[in-house]
């Protein structure tokens, strides 16, 4: 009997049934052709254009287009050099070994420098293989017209198939009025923080096609952008709980709710008064500064130590500044955080601002406090982001039961878009 633990073997994908059903449809046109041509060839190209997204898929075509043309050109040019020094020179067998070697070898430095002139490097890899493919096994033929003639059809077939089956939809009515929204941590990343290749390639898929999709988490947009920069989003994401409207495409801070100059100065009082260490995250001009002081735990500073790596976190060891802070976070033993929300508690701050504790998954005994604006919720931002798409509807997926119109088992990073799929295409 299988454990949770066992290894999970890949599904049959779709693009794994349309690169089988394209190598038959290179058989099918083989045989109206009267079995002229090579089916190898057309069946090569077919699956190189077998990609995840439309773009690739046309950008590999156009590749193979242009490489084919390139290696056919300098394949008829060399087949036809051979076919004039045969008819003219009695070369013995060893002098045409050489001769077409010399020939072919020196000819393959124009066949890479015309791709580089024609600003098509990403075509050398398929000029040489076509170019190759021409003159080594025939270049003794009399007849060099029909094979390269040849040739070159059985590419532009295999590619003709490769683009249509992959671009191949059934018809369907989407689902374009709804507003898909995901969290991020147990959802849609697993345990090492990544998004997998499915996933990936799924959302970007229906993403293209016009899916509403976002992402609701408590993360800062710099803790979004580094596990979903291979995701196509286009609607921005609601970060930091609810403090901020995110555009990952543009890079810009749409919406932010921060404290108050006053509501901040009475937090910053509590921490003076009883020597709490804190982190404020503060936005200015689209860029988040993160201040904060003497560290007082090896955790703090092993977080700063750890996070400042990233290029969309700016970590600077300053006193506070007149700026309104977005939300202060503080990070310490189980038991202190407890003490410290009590004295929160005692001076009315969970009361006149939104006041979070929880437990770290990434430091064991030790837990966080988060302090927002009491406006800064998830709930506000998307009925926001519902009036600028013009949606009535929304879909959430997350891992808290009753908190979410489909809760998600941790660590299925592949539900969320099973389920998405499913209302999104019908």
């Amino acid at each position: 009997m299988m454990n949770s633990n066992s290894i999970r073997l890949p599904s049959v994908g779709l693009r794994i049934i349309k690169s089988a059903v394209a190598v038959a449809l290179c058989y099918v046109v083989q045989v109206l052709r009267g079995d002229n041509g090579i089916v190898f060839y057309s069946q090569l190209s077919a699956l190189w254009c077998m990609q995840a997204y439309v773009s690739t898929t046309r950008k590999n075509a156009m590749q193979r287009i242009v490489g084919t043309v390139i290696g056919a050109f300098f394949g008829l040019a060399v087949l036809l050099a051979s076919i004039i020094v045969r008819r003219n020179f009695d070369l013995s067998k060893i002098e045409s070994y050489i001769f077409n070697a010399l020939l072919i070898s020196i000819t393959l430095i124009p066949v890479l420098w015309t791709t580089v002139a024609l600003k098509k490097k990403q075509a050398s890899y398929f000029s040489c293989v076509v170019f190759l493919s021409i003159v080594v096994i025939h270049l003794s033929d009399e007849n060099p017209y029909l094979f390269t003639l040849n040739r070159f059809l059985d590419t532009m077939i295999g590619i003709v198939i490769g683009v249509g089956v992959n671009l191949f939809r059934l018809p369907h009515r989407r689902n374009m009025d709804t507003l898909f929204i995901s969290g991020l941590d147990d959802t849609l990343l697993n345990k090492d923080y990544h998004i997998n290749d499915y996933c990936k390639v799924e959302l970007n898929r229906m993403i293209d096609e016009g899916l509403h999709f976002t992402l609701s988490t408590m993360r800062p947009p710099a803790s979004i952008l580094e596990p979903m920069h291979d995701i196509h989003l286009k609607v921005p994401v609601i970060a930091m709980d609810g403090a901020a409207l995110y555009d990952t495409e543009n890079k810009r801070y749409l919406k932010k709710i921060s404290m108050t100059i006053e509501e901040k100065n009475e937090v910053m009082d509590v921490f003076r008064e009883h020597g709490i260490h804190s982190f404020a995250n503060i936005v200015i001009d689209d860029t988040l500064l993160i201040y904060y002081g003497e560290f007082q735990n090896e955790i703090q500073e092993r977080l700063v130590r750890e996070l400042r790596v990233s290029p969309y976190r700016n970590y600077i060891k300053r006193p506070v500044p007149d700026e309104e802070v977005i939300y202060f976070m503080l990070i310490y033993p189980d038991e202190k955080i407890e003490e410290i929300y009590g004295v929160l508690k005692a001076r009315g701050i969970t009361e006149k601002l939104k006041v979070l504790k929880y437990r770290s998954n990434d430091y064991k005994g030790y837990s966080y406090i988060k302090i927002y604006n009491r406006y800064a919720t998830r709930q506000n931002m998307i009925e926001l982001l519902k009036r600028e798409l013009g949606v009535d509807k929304t879909v959430t997926f997350g891992t808290i039961p009753h908190a979410y119109d489909h809760v998600v088992d941790e660590g299925d990073t592949n539900q969320v878009v099973h389920k998405i799929k499913k209302l999104f295409e019908g």
